[in-house]
């Protein structure tokens, strides 16, 4: 009951006869209305209370049924029902009340031309959701004598807490005793004629009699109506589905409170003051991964407000927004320590599985990649794959290049037989280097560079260039140096060792060639005389003399190669 103080005067004068049956109940697919009784008979000019319970299906088609219009009739106008309260014959007689699913129709100064079959209808917001319960109840009004009365007021406006008394008064002669009596409930609530509520609550709204008793008889009032208004209890938030919230699902928030009047309902999400929804349920046709959060809704009515609890949505997907990174992500130096990290956007959590060059290294719930000093055979094309139930993600693949400094050179010397004056000299130094060396060459003692890349030459060669000669290969990462040794021969030098030579082979072929004479005369002599002993012994000479000349020009091969290893070396370090 809402609005300014108003005065409910329910008045039993006279005599009156409610004639109660079975309840009556028209229902069909949950649709239904149900009538306490068939017929009432009332007494003119006195008021008259009908009620009657009506049912609808919650939801259709998942929808929500709400109803949006009750009325009581008695005829119909172009097959509309009339509603009482706009029906000039009922002019001011007429008040409905509704608690819950229940209807009462309470009507005042009671005429003969009110007898009539009173139907009530309901109408929702489903295309075809009207239902009128049938037959009705049928009223007769009388014209009795009145002999006492019993009636019950009730002043203004009831909230939740305030104080609230019913008054039962009656006209009767001799004076009667009174008892009050809830709904259908047989156990006396009080024994005079004031039922007081100090402090009434939400649970003490109902329908409410008492009776009037004396020595001539017992009367009762009709039943009163007490709603109690009050602000919004704890709203509870309910989700559907029930089970796992998956990415791409429907889903619904459905906020409750028990509030009188009905409460307004508007949804929040984290601490966001921006409402997301004015309405009881906040719905997501196809929920993301960034709806998750903490969800809560407010209920409110003219008398308060009240917050619920926090209710946590967690929306479950497979990994997305996957990369695959490297620390330090700078240049990556052989025995340092490094990670790969390979990170994803996923829930539950993601594993993870490591490649290398397409060939699996691990598989676990760790994200890093893990290298404590890193090296030169680590380096490669690594990547990862993100997965959890849900679904699974592959990164690109990452190339690692592992940067050393450079190895211990190698160098050389182009020709490498005997440097002799004049000549032409190529010096070589290489060395496995990430970055690639640079290289610079030095002469002992001698601290400015002589050249600068891999390969040196010296064009006209001098014997002042004989000496060592270490070259030096160097990177970012570091450096390593190798030397040579260079012995270079005066052309002098070279013409005096040949002239030697020669001498000594000249003095070694005299006596080949003396003896060589001495055998030809000795085979001539031996034609002449026919002898076989000495022409053997001529031949034997001659295999001796050949070998003789072949150990000379080894002897002197020999003499040329040490003389030549003692005028040039190379030396590394």
């Amino acid at each position: 009951m809402t609005g300014a103080a108003m005065s409910l005067t329910a008045a039993l004068r006279g005599v009156f006869i409610v004639l109660l049956s079975v309840s009556v109940v028209q229902s069909q697919n949950g649709w239904g209305v149900t009538y306490t009784s068939t017929q009432i008979c009332a007494v003119k000019g006195s008021s008259v209370e009908i009620r009657c319970t009506y049912t609808y299906p919650p939801r259709i088609n998942n929808e929500t049924i709400e109803v949006q219009k009750r009325l009581w009739f008695t005829k119909l106008q172009q097959d509309v029902p009339v509603d009482l309260k706009t029906d000039p014959n009922y002019d001011a007689r007429v008040e409905y009340y509704f608690f819950r699913n229940n209807s009462t129709l309470r009507i005042t100064d009671l005429r003969e031309s009110d007898s009539a079959q009173y139907k009530f209808r309901f109408e929702t917001n489903y295309r075809s959701g009207r239902y009128t319960g049938s037959p009705g109840v049928t009223l007769l009004v009388t014209d009795a004598p009145i002999r006492h009365s019993v009636s019950v007021t009730l002043s203004g406006e009831i909230v939740e807490g305030s104080s609230v008394t019913l008054t039962c008064s009656s006209d009767a002669k001799p004076a009667a005793n009174y008892t009050w009596y809830k709904e259908d409930d047989q156990k006396p609530l009080s024994k005079d004629s004031q039922l007081i509520f100090s402090s009434i609550q939400s649970s003490d709204a109902g329908e409410y009699y008492c009776t009037a008793v004396n020595d001539l008889g017992t009367k009762r009032t009709g039943h009163n109506i007490i709603i109690v208004n009050y602000a919004p209890k704890l709203p509870s938030v309910s989700v559907s589905p029930f089970a796992e919230i998956v990415e791409g699902s429907s889903v619904t928030l459905t906020c409750s409170s028990d509030a009188n009047p009905a409460a307004n309902y508007t949804w929040y999400k984290n601490n966001d003051r921006k409402p997301l929804s004015e309405s009881f349920q906040l719905g997501f046709s196809s929920i993301q991964s960034s709806d998750s959060g903490v969800y809560y809704c407010k209920a409110r009515n003219k008398l308060g407000m009240k917050t619920s609890r926090n209710k946590l949505l967690d929306v479950k997907y497979a990994p997305k927004f996957l990369s695959l990174s490297v620390s330090p992500s700078d240049e990556i130096v052989e025995g340092s320590p490094v990670n790969l990290i390979c990170s994803s956007d996923a829930n539950p959590a993601a594993n993870y599985t490591w490649y290398k060059d397409n060939k699996v290294l691990s598989v676990g719930q760790q994200g890093v990649y893990h290298f404590i000093a890193i090296r030169l055979e680590d380096s490669g094309d690594y990547s990862c794959k993100s997965e959890n139930v849900h679904g699974e993600a592959n990164s690109t693949s990452l190339s690692v290049d592992v940067q050393y400094p450079p190895r211990l050179p190698s160098v050389s010397v182009s020709p490498s037989a005997e440097i002799v004056e004049g000549s032409s000299v190529t010096l070589t130094c290489s060395s496995d280097a990430n970055p690639a060396a640079n290289y610079t060459w030095y002469k002992e003692d001698d601290e400015s560079p002589k050249a600068s890349g891999q390969n040196f030459t010296i064009t006209d060669i001098q014997p002042e260039h004989s000496g060592s000669y270490y070259c030096v290969a160097q990177n970012s990462r570091g450096y390593q140096n190798s030397i040579l040794q260079l012995d270079v021969v005066a052309v002098k030098s070279v013409i005096i060792a040949n002239i030697i030579r020669l001498s000594l082979v000249v003095l070694m072929l005299i006596p080949l060639f003396l003896l060589s004479i001495q055998i030809r005369k000795k085979k001539q002599a031996n034609l002449h005389t026919g002898a076989g002993g000495p022409a053997d012994m001529i031949q034997l000479d001659s295999h001796s003399v050949y070998e003789n000349l072949s150990a000379l020009k080894a002897f002197a091969a020999s003499t040329d190669r040490q003389e030549g290893a003692g005028r040039s070396g190379v030396k590394s370090n």
